[in-house]
């Protein structure tokens, strides 16, 4: 067997540091909560462990949330006007299909599954500003969206 591909000594690299957003760190309270929660729960974690690839990593993953604790920006939710904006809960159908109910929430707190869509996402993105009632084009990926509720 050959081994002209493998090296003799193997040092691990340490895991790439996780991209951080530019622009603002917008959250809601629930989010910069769900944040400090991480940054907690990664220091216990880092506390106890003695695998160093493993530290490496839980060191990374910890310094990405803190950076991410230290930049949050906390946007109370505004209800005012019906309008949507970041931190509003929005009931809508796309296409005319049977309607969704999402909250427009920072990048850190983000679970499409859960209906929290980051609010940079074209979905938020088409969303933001309009009324119940408005119907709005989102181009990626094409859709027609009808605003039903605003909350």
């Amino acid at each position: 067997m050959s081994r002209a591909f493998v090296k003799e000594t193997t040092q691990a690299a340490p895991p790439p540091e996780r991209m951080v957003s530019s622009g603002p760190n917008l959250v809601t309270e629930e989010g910069r909560a769900k944040i400090a929660a991480e940054v907690e729960r990664l220091e216990a974690a880092l506390a106890s462990e003695n695998n160093i690839l493993l530290r490496e990593t839980l060191e990374r993953d910890l310094r990405y949330w803190r950076h991410s604790l230290s930049s949050a920006e906390v946007v109370k939710p505004h209800k005012e006007d019906g309008v949507v904006a970041f931190g509003s809960t929005v009931t809508f159908s796309r296409n005319a299909a049977k309607p969704q109910t999402i909250r427009i929430v920072g990048e850190d707190e983000a679970d499409p599954k859960s209906g929290l869509v980051n609010f940079r996402s074209p979905l938020a993105q088409a969303l933001l500003g309009a009324e119940a009632g408005d119907a709005v084009e989102m181009t990626s990926p094409p859709a027609k969206l009808t605003i039903i509720k605003v909350e």
